[in-house]
């Protein structure tokens, strides 16, 4: 499962992208607006009044930030595991470098008024 800001072109690409590299259909999507997306970031202690990171479920596991990414691209197998040589950044550093970028994921990447349309694809694999 992974949660993403759905207002946010750089999340809103990045699931886009998972989308098409998943060939097992292992991830399901919600937005960080959607009343389940909302309740699953209250659930493990996210903030609900500002989405900056993705929050992502594998196997029970709960992932966020640099990590949360990490996780995704592990399961997509090779050679998108190979993000996983990311985790032997300290885990301040990833963070701190996470943090950058969310936060001005917006003036970098842009914002849009509302979630987008899924594609169909997206739309059958879309909880919430």
């Amino acid at each position: 499962m992974i949660v993403f800001d759905g207002v946010c072109v750089l999340c809103s690409g990045f699931v886009r992208m998972v989308v098409r590299l998943d060939r097992k259909s292992r991830f399901r999507f919600a937005t960080a607006q959607s009343p389940f997306g909302e309740a699953l970031f209250r659930k493990h202690g996210l903030r609900t009044d500002a989405y900056e990171t993705n929050l992502v479920l594998v196997d029970g596991a709960v992932f966020t930030r640099l990590d949360s990414f990490v996780a995704v691209m592990a399961e997509l197998g090779w050679p998108w595991r190979a993000a996983n040589a990311l985790l032997l950044l300290p885990r301040p550093l990833r963070d701190w470098l996470y943090e950058r970028v969310a936060k001005n994921r917006y003036a970098l990447f842009g914002r849009k008024d509302s979630c987008d349309v899924p594609s169909a694809e997206l739309r059958g694999r879309l909880l919430g």
